[in-house]
């Protein structure tokens, strides 16, 4: 039988299928008519609707932070992912390992796993997203010296402290990749009186994000052109943001990431400092290539900070190593059924 890993992200989603690797990669997005609860589109197909729908539909995304918000909408968009990525080994009801972060409870837990069970599969187990993203960074967790990992995805970031395959020590901090998209649409709003899309606004981070003190940006006069609309004449403008604006604008949530790392630094046991000292911090999700965030990080915490191979899919392809290379997933991961 085979088996599936699955990140359930808040802006995305991906499925790891043994023997192929990644299989997709969609928005994590449903298009729903509102008067008769009818899953029009989901991921791609969806996302592309956003504020361009008529009265009746709406574009919900069912997951926040890793918690599941709208359970049906969930279900039907993880049932069409699930159909669309593994069509004929699906028809067998394979088993499905979900990553998930650290600080949800019983309750949500139990929620993703039903959206799950709901959609097909046959069983599913529940691992920790700062593990298999620590396994997909190409950490050895099962190392008795201490690992750290800071994982930014678009809902949360978590940060973990793990030895012997272990989590010792994590939090999970409600900032992300949507949070800086939102201090963005924010600042264009405050500063230049113009209303910008989040669309627009990551498509800013992605081309001239910067993090940390203005003054210490290497392209501080590097800037680009966005469309928004004038929020007092109503009418459609242009703008320029630059690495500046960037820096400004991400000030607060940077602050709130850097008192979580800093509170689980607080709490690692002593015995891993001189680890984590040699070792170093890896950072890994999809903001973790933010100009001078490495850089940042590092001065807080006087470790050196790293930037995964592939941020993005690293907890993914910790789901994917964890199907292929451990033999028996059964006697190491507890799945429940339906």
């Amino acid at each position: 039988m085979k088996h599936i890993g699955i990140d359930l992200g808040t802006t995305e989603t991906r499925i790891f299928l043994g023997g192929k690797g990644v299989v997709l990669t969609e928005p994590t997005a449903v298009a729903v008519n509102d008067e008769t609860g009818e899953v029009l589109s989901v991921g791609f197909e969806a996302s592309r609707l956003s504020g361009r729908t008529p009265d009746n539909v709406s574009v919900r995304y069912p997951v926040r932070s890793g918690v599941v918000v709208e359970f049906d909408a969930a279900a039907a968009m993880m049932e069409l992912f699930l159909q669309k990525s593994v069509r004929g080994i699906f028809a067998s009801h394979p088993k499905a390992i979900v990553a998930v972060p650290y600080s949800i409870n019983d309750v949500e837990k139990r929620a993703v796993e039903e959206v799950i069970l709901e959609a097909g599969a046959k069983s599913v187990a529940l691992i920790e997203s700062s593990l298999s993203s620590a396994i997909g960074a190409g950490i050895r967790v099962t190392n008795p010296r201490g690992s750290m990992i800071v994982d930014i995805g678009g809902g949360t970031t978590e940060i973990a402290v793990m030895s012997l395959g272990a989590i010792a020590v994590a939090r999970s901090i409600r900032v992300g990749g949507d949070t800086f998209d939102e201090a963005i649409v924010a600042l264009a709003k405050r500063k230049y009186n113009v209303a910008i899309s989040q669309a627009m606004a990551e498509y800013a981070k992605r081309s001239v994000g910067y993090v940390g003190k203005a003054s210490d940006n290497p392209n501080p006069g590097h800037d680009m052109e966005l469309q928004g609309k004038n929020i007092i004449t109503g009418l459609p403008v242009k703008i320029r943001l630059s690495g500046d604006d960037m820096a400004e604008a991400m000030a607060e949530p940077m602050a709130k990431l850097l008192d979580g790392l800093r509170g689980v630094l607080a709490e690692t046991p002593p015995e891993f400092a001189s680890d984590l000292l040699e070792d170093g911090i890896v950072l890994s999700g999809g903001s973790a290539r933010l100009g001078g965030l490495a850089s940042l990080i590092s001065r807080a915490t006087h470790c050196k900070v790293t930037v995964a191979k592939n941020p993005t899919e690293c907890s993914v392809l910790g789901l994917g190593r964890l199907l292929e290379y451990t033999g028996d997933v059964d006697r190491i991961i507890r799945f429940r059924s339906k």
